[in-house]
């Protein structure tokens, strides 16, 4: 394990040790029907009667965390070659981890009072988290379609980017193909 992946793994742990005890928060009103609202984050301990821990978001945030940093990881190991130039699965790799954190600041919400018991959710926009969201709820379901949607695609992109180029040969190896070549046939 290099420096850089020591630091993605301390950063991965700090964040995770964050989200636990700054948890997402739901507030269950009467006033509201009894529909629990997105409230926001606030300290773990701090809970109160009419509080509760939004468990949906909070593993989707987990679950983001850790893939984001798998990717610093991946990111962080070794190149193969020093000449290679641009790393079209290192680009990919980025953008899957920033599509990801753009995702987690900006997720669906609906508003409270359009809220049915429907399978498929209405859903009113995408809202920065971090806002003021007392009056509406995040969509888990369709937060959990963008986050599959990316990482799939992610996926097939590195996958398809993957590089074909020659494997690494020794001397002796070049010397030995290049006497072969040279021979007639």
């Amino acid at each position: 394990m290099n420096r850089t992946q020591t630091v993605a793994l301390a950063v991965t742990l700090v964040n995770l040790v964050l989200i636990l005890l700054f948890p997402p928060f739901d507030y269950l009103g009467i006033p509201r029907g009894s529909v629990p609202t997105f409230e926001g984050f606030s300290f773990f301990f701090s809970r109160g009667p009419s509080r509760l821990v939004n468990t949906s978001f909070l593993y989707l945030e987990i679950f983001v965390v850790l893939t984001n940093g798998t990717i610093a990881w991946l990111l962080g190991s070794p190149t193969r070659e020093a000449t290679r130039g641009f790393d079209y699965q290192r680009a990919v790799l980025i953008a899957v981890a920033i599509n990801l954190v753009v995702i987690m600041l900006f997720p669906p919400f609906e508003n409270f009072d359009k809220i049915t018991k429907a399978t498929l959710p209405s859903f009113d926009g995408f809202y920065f988290v971090f806002g003021d969201n007392t009056k509406r709820v995040i969509v888990t379901a369709i937060l959990y379609l963008e986050v599959i949607f990316v990482l799939v695609n992610g996926a097939i992109f590195w996958l398809l980017l993957k590089d074909r180029g020659r494997e690494q040969l020794s001397a002796n190896e070049i010397r030995r193909l290049s006497t072969e070549l040279k021979k007639p046939k």
